[in-house]
């Protein structure tokens, strides 16, 4: 069952929405929770269900498998790096833009960013011994890859052709996915070198660096 949000398409979200998102979160949160202290493979579905306070059914209600319940969660920081990119005019530059965006959604400024960040951790590491884990990861990077195009097209302004659009939406996505898996694998703070946000900045112009459509010349920062 898909987990993307209500909002999306711009319609504000019911009543009903909002409260099927809140579950979401609330089993999302209790999966993550449970993984991070006994692993994916020694946690059930019941415990999730029991551990947000809802039924089994509603826990299939919603999600098709114990890993898939962390979706939320990892799809979050996607969900907020693209609204920042949605924010930005179009005239800023695209480089410019994508990279402001980066830096915000990746950055720690309170204890709730810090949680979030080191809760992904958890998740990728907890991934890596569990391929149904890493699907859903992967799963969400292509569906925020997908729901990028548009964004990237828009603040590009018709001076990429679709295929340079879809390029710097897969290297975006990708920069960001690369970035966290690596810094999953290290004992790296949220914050300075090593960081998630330090690192996805680097793999971002590593990956744009080659596509003169961003560069000034190319009019992609014009």
């Amino acid at each position: 069952m898909s987990t993307k949000p209500s909002g999306a398409s711009g319609t504000p979200p019911s009543l009903t929405a909002r409260r099927k998102a809140a579950t979401q979160l609330e089993i999302a949160h209790a999966a993550a929770e449970l993984f991070a202290v006994q692993g994916p493979h020694a946690t059930t579905a019941e415990e999730i269900a029991r551990r947000a306070g809802v039924a089994l059914r509603t826990f299939y209600r919603y999600f098709r498998s114990k890993q898939d319940a962390v979706s939320p969660l990892l799809a979050a920081g996607a969900d907020r790096w693209r609204a920042l990119l949605e924010a930005a005019e179009p005239g800023t530059g695209l480089a410019r833009a994508l990279q402001a965006a980066v830096e915000q959604s990746l950055a720690a400024p309170d204890e709730n960013a810090v949680q979030a960040l080191l809760r992904t951790r958890g998740l990728l590491r907890a991934a890596a011994d569990d391929p149904a884990l890493r699907a859903v990861w992967y799963r969400v990077n292509q569906e925020s890859e997908e729901r990028l195009v548009p964004v990237v097209a828009r603040l590009a302004g018709g001076r990429l052709e679709p295929v340079q659009v879809r390029l710097v939406a897969a290297a975006a996505t990708d920069a960001i996915r690369i970035a966290l898996e690596t810094w999953a694998d290290t004992e790296a703070g949220v914050t300075g070198e090593g960081s998630p946000a330090a690192l996805a900045i680097d793999c971002l112009c590593q990956l744009l660096g080659g596509m003169g459509a961003l560069t000034p010349d190319g009019g992609g920062e014009g």
